[in-house]
């Protein structure tokens, strides 16, 4: 079942499947692409839109107003304004074009080379970028323009090449960046030639700057042609915008029009290039597409109108009956991402409840969706996600409804979580003493010795043998077993109702695995949560769940009690995933006997020590 709302976020997501179409949704990227294209326009047409020649003279014209025959008026020889703009950004454009294809047939492929292959090579062609960009480039033209009888063209090649550093800089450090990535050794490996390496695969990384490059050169080497066009430099009868700017700066307190006129050309041009740049910098960047502030509000907003499943209207609002008596219930819901190509949709209207003090766990492979419907329930998806549901009960509320504060404010409170991978959700800058601090006073307004006083406490509630030592410790100084040890104890120091722990085992060895689901076993017990687990192993976790909720590519196949599961399961990718799970793997009882074993081991040491 999808929503209006959501069918309109996905007719137009399709269409934002190209770099064009996404830059087009953009406002600066439309107006200042349109304002290109129309010079563009004007410059190629020029032969057949300009009115007259942009050389002929008319003394009767000379200093004219405009009129409707001449819509700019006159110059001081009696040429016609209008036509030497139009032909002007024709030259102006190509002068553009001249000095940025130098640029790049200089630039890319030095900095391709010095970036790949390094050693001598880099450092010379280093050397020379320094060089270059250390020389006062309008001396170099000056001379290169009194020596080429002021040839534009050659002017224009000289920009191109003071130009070129910016890109081999530019490409350079792209590239170091990732000349050692894995997938570069393994073309290397299958044989593949350096050139085809980097034509094929490494030219690929340097594409996107390029092109955001690129739009900003044309614009500083319009500016430098239009400088020499000022000076007189780059051709006498040249129609340029420099020399029209040139001609009015002469007359500008007689005739301010004449100097007008060209300069909002210039200017308006140059600044629809930098807005494109800027703009096409957001567009090809960004990897994934987020969701706007509007388009949020606007779901959010679809959310909270929604009458829940089996939900009756009271004085008081709206309250579902199935939820009065869960901890946690979801309903019909539905988590997307956008992508270029569109939405993709990840869980597929899931509906599941969680009972106070029951433990629930949610399995499934890697792909399955699990920590999604987590993450929509604590609402951490990231920008470029959204979710859609019924409702989402937590404590019989409809959070919703809730405003995004409101709704932060349940985290530490009623929800605690428990992450995956302790070590990378740690702090390395910060003791283990702040991080369990901090949140008890930001959040709960402790103390600093109240605080200091719960961590300690949560410290040792959760089997750590020193906390004070722990306390003045940093993330690298612990092991894994103890890092995990330390997010439990932060996510239970605000006591919250439901605790979540998404693959809270993963990056430990079977043995502590066993310790830490022990622990969360009875700590659901000691402080009667509702304890929701996500895992991918049955085998590990399946015994301490009172309920088993099994996910594959974002849909529930399966919901029962642990015994019938593993007794009858009634779906046949349950049944695989059991036989994945248990195969060759210990017995919880023998996982339990193991980590007791290293229990009276540490133990024993301890009283020898």
């Amino acid at each position: 079942m999808t929503s209006p709302l959501t069918d309109n976020i996905d007719s137009r997501a399709v269409k934002r499947g190209s770099l064009f179409v996404r830059l087009l949704r953009k406002p600066a990227g439309a107006i200042s692409l349109g304002v290109l294209l129309l010079v563009v326009l004007v410059g190629v047409l020029a032969p057949w839109i300009a009115p007259y020649d942009p050389n002929f003279v008319d003394l009767a014209l000379t200093r004219a107003a405009p009129s409707a025959e001449h819509w700019m008026g006159g110059d001081t020889t009696g040429r016609d304004v209008a036509s030497r703009l139009i032909w002007g950004a024709q030259i102006t454009l190509w002068g553009a074009l001249v000095a940025i294809v130098t640029s790049l047939v200089i630039g890319v492929p030095s900095g391709l080379a010095a970036g790949y292959y390094g050693g001598k090579f880099d450092r010379v062609a280093t050397w020379v970028s320094d060089g270059l960009q250390s020389i006062p480039g309008m001396i170099i033209l000056l001379i290169v323009g009194a020596n080429t009888g002021n040839d534009f063209n050659i002017l224009m090649v000289t920009v191109g090449v003071f130009m070129a550093p910016g890109y081999f800089r530019l490409t350079r450090s792209t590239v170091l960046a990732v000349r050692g990535e894995a997938y570069i050794d393994a073309a290397r490996v299958s044989g593949l030639s350096d050139a085809r390496i980097m034509t094929r695969h490494v030219i690929k990384q340097v594409t996107a700057p390029i092109v955001i490059q690129s739009a900003l050169t044309a614009g500083m080497a319009m500016g430098m042609q239009a400088g020499l066009q000022f000076l007189g430099i780059g051709g006498g009868t040249t129609p340029g915008w420099g020399a029209a700017m040139n001609e009015g700066f002469r007359v500008m307190r007689t005739d301010p029009l004449l100097l007008l006129w060209p300069s909002l050309a210039l200017g308006i041009t140059i600044a629809a290039l930098a807005i494109l740049g800027s703009t096409l910098a957001d567009v090809i960047s960004v990897k994934t597409v987020a969701l706007s502030p509007r388009e949020r509000r606007n779901i959010a907003k679809q959310n909270a109108q929604k009458l829940p499943i089996g939900a009756t209207t009271t004085t008081t609002g709206t309250i579902s009956v199935a939820a009065v008596d869960s901890a946690v219930r979801l309903e019909n819901l539905r988590v997307n991402y956008e992508t270029p190509a569109g939405p993709i949709e990840v869980v597929h209207g899931i509906t599941l409840d969680v009972a106070p003090g029951e433990v629930l766990g949610i399995v499934g492979e890697s792909g399955s969706g699990k920590s999604q419907t987590v993450f929509s329930m604590l609402d951490l998806l990231p920008k470029s996600g959204y979710y859609t549901a019924d409702a989402i009960w937590i404590g019989g509320e409809d959070v919703t409804t809730l405003s995004k504060r409101d709704r932060a404010q349940l985290l530490g409170h009623e929800i605690g979580y428990i992450p995956q991978e302790p070590m990378s959700n740690l702090d390395p800058s910060y003791s283990i003493g702040y991080q369990l601090i901090e949140p008890l006073r930001a959040v709960h307004g402790m103390s600093k010795a109240e605080a200091r006083e719960r961590a300690l406490a949560m410290l040792d509630r959760v089997g750590i043998v020193d906390p004070e030592r722990v306390m003045k410790s940093y993330p690298h100084e612990l092991s894994g077993g103890m890092a995990q040890r330390v997010l439990i104890a932060g996510a239970i120091a605000g006591k919250p109702s439901v605790l979540v722990a998404d693959e809270p085992t993963t990056a430990l060895d079977v043995t502590v695995q066993a310790e830490v689901l022990e622990l969360l076993r009875e700590l659901q017990t000691e402080y009667e949560m509702a304890l929701i687990i996500v895992t991918h192993n049955f085998g590990v976790v399946a015994d301490i769940c009172d309920r088993v909720v099994v996910m594959r590519s974002g849909s529930i196949v399966e919901i029962d009690d642990v015994g019938p599961i593993f007794a009858d399961p009634e779906n046949d990718y349950t049944r695989e995933l059991i036989a994945a799970s248990l195969d060759g793997a210990a017995s919880r009882a023998e996982l339990d006997a193991a980590a007791a074993r290293n229990i009276a081991d540490a133990r024993a040491k301890e009283e020898v020590a």
